[in-house]
């Protein structure tokens, strides 16, 4: 019997459930492929950061697996559409009776493994699918039998779900008993730039940070999660979203360290578990509005908010030059290094959907085309909430002063010197700490420093009545 196992951004060896089910049978011989689409990555926005970082983790869980008597192939196509024929051939090739690959939930994802299914199942292979990138399997029904749309009440049936039925962490694959007849493929790296160093690949590099931070840091997550200026969050977004760590390693940490208790007993536990909620939300949203994975809001009658066509003002936000210190600190930080820190991700969507009332979809595509851990259903999500068009989302009255929340994510301005080398010069007296937030114009002038492109009072006003207009 020969299974193959699909890798897609499930990078790991352990807790994987499509890995694990492959090697249930301990005589079954396993093959394992990673089926590269370059056009249709680009295609849908992918940065290159992250495409270099989802190759070195190729490398090392092809390593990984080697290690357990599983060669991992790799073919390249240029489309979704050309997956299906891959696998097929694949699978004539090398006599396979099973295919098992983990879930996607995205619209052309599923159509993709739709027709996968269709085309092997033509050659009597079948492909077994399963959950595996949330904690909890998208799709939870609300007592009339539809979809959640709020996120309390989700997570109030995220809880009773668990509770009754509470998910397992797999463990590592044992060593094969008969190693699969071939070897494994090299793989071929892109040429690393000087942003990688930041981040290291592999399954060993995320276990390990998981666990430090669960260690060290998960207490004072509620307090200063926020707190740009600070290590006060996991930063394992990036693996997660190439699957190095599992979502539900991370679920099984945090309630170890909370002793068991899913609610109540550490705050900072239960602020991150509530973030861990957050993305199986957003990626419940994905799979039950297919809308919104097809540039399309969430909220219907948000599609007819006249939004503005602002080339220079988006293109001062992109590069980091809007005048507004904490707007330009983080477009620069994801500039650099292909990540930002999640409550500045916040303010600089809100600043750009709100302040320049410029489409979101621009800024969604933008971040994507620039985030090591650009994923759909959570770069969708964050920006559909900013921009109040999505599901649960802020009011459309909200709208963040960024001269506000720099003062209180970044007090004493060391992300903005970090980031904003113009105001580095300012130190850290009281005069100094406050100017550094919104510098005053002669202040600016002389430290060669842009004016704000944007009144922040009055583009918020108008902003509150592009979204009236919506209600007659």
């Amino acid at each position: 019997m020969r299974h193959l196992v699909w890798f897609r951004n499930d990078l790991r060896a352990a807790d994987n459930t499509a890995l694990h089910e492959a090697c249930r049978d301990r005589e079954a011989q396993v093959l394992a492929v990673f089926i590269a689409t370059p056009a249709q990555w680009h295609e849908h926005d992918m940065a290159p950061v992250r495409e270099r970082f989802l190759w070195r983790n190729v490398a090392a869980l092809s390593a990984q697996l080697d290690a357990l008597g599983i060669p991992l192939l790799v073919r390249t196509v240029d489309t979704f559409a050309d997956v299906p024929a891959c696998l097929q051939s694949l699978c004539h090739e090398h006599a396979i009776s099973q295919v098992f690959a983990n879930r996607e939930y995205a619209v052309n994802e599923v159509a993709r493994d739709t027709h996968a299914s269709q085309v092997l199942a033509a050659d009597t292979i079948a492909l077994q699918l399963y959950h595996d990138a949330v904690i909890q399997p998208p799709g939870l029904l609300t007592g009339a039998g539809s979809p959640y749309t709020v996120f309390t009440p989700y997570k109030r049936a995220w809880l009773r779900q668990l509770l009754s039925a509470p998910p397992v962490v797999l463990p590592l694959p044992r060593q094969r008993h008969a190693r699969f007849p071939c070897q494994a493929d090299a793989v071929s790296l892109p040429s690393s730039l000087p942003m990688d160093v930041w981040w290291p690949a592999g399954e060993h590099e995320a276990s390990k940070r998981l666990q430090q931070f669960v260690d060290e840091r998960v207490s004072d997550y509620g307090q200063q999660r926020d707190r740009a200026d600070l290590e006060g969050t996991s930063q394992l977004s990036p693996w997660l979203a190439v699957g190095a760590v599992s979502a539900r390693q991370c679920w099984h940490l945090a309630l170890q360290a909370n002793r068991g208790r899913m609610e109540g007993g550490d705050e900072g536990i239960q602020a991150w578990i509530n973030e861990l909620v957050w993305r199986d939300f957003y990626t419940h949203v994905l799979a039950s509005f297919p809308r919104v994975s097809r540039g399309k809001a969430f909220r219907e009658s948000t599609e007819a908010i006249r939004w503005r066509d602002d080339e220079a003002g988006f293109a001062a936000w992109c590069e980091g030059r809007t005048g507004i210190p904490i707007v330009d600190a983080g477009m620069r930080q994801l500039q650099q290094t292909g990540w930002m820190h999640n409550r500045l991700r916040m303010i600089t969507a809100m600043f750009l959907s709100k302040n320049l009332l410029v489409d979101w979809r621009r800024g969604e595509r933008f971040f994507m085309q620039q985030l090591i851990d650009g994923d759909l259903a959570a770069n969708n999500g964050g920006w559909q909430w900013c921009a109040s068009t999505g599901t649960d989302a802020a009011p459309y009255f909200r709208v963040f002063n960024p001269v506000s929340q720099s003062q209180k994510c970044d007090p004493s301005g060391a992300y903005i010197r970090r980031y904003v080398p113009e105001l580095a010069s300012l130190d850290t007296r009281e005069m100094d700490t406050r100017a550094i937030h919104n510098p005053p114009d002669s202040l600016r002038i002389a430290l060669g420093y842009p004016l704000p492109i944007v009144d922040l009072s009055a583009s918020r006003q108008r902003a509150i009545e592009a979204f009236q207009r919506l209600r007659g």
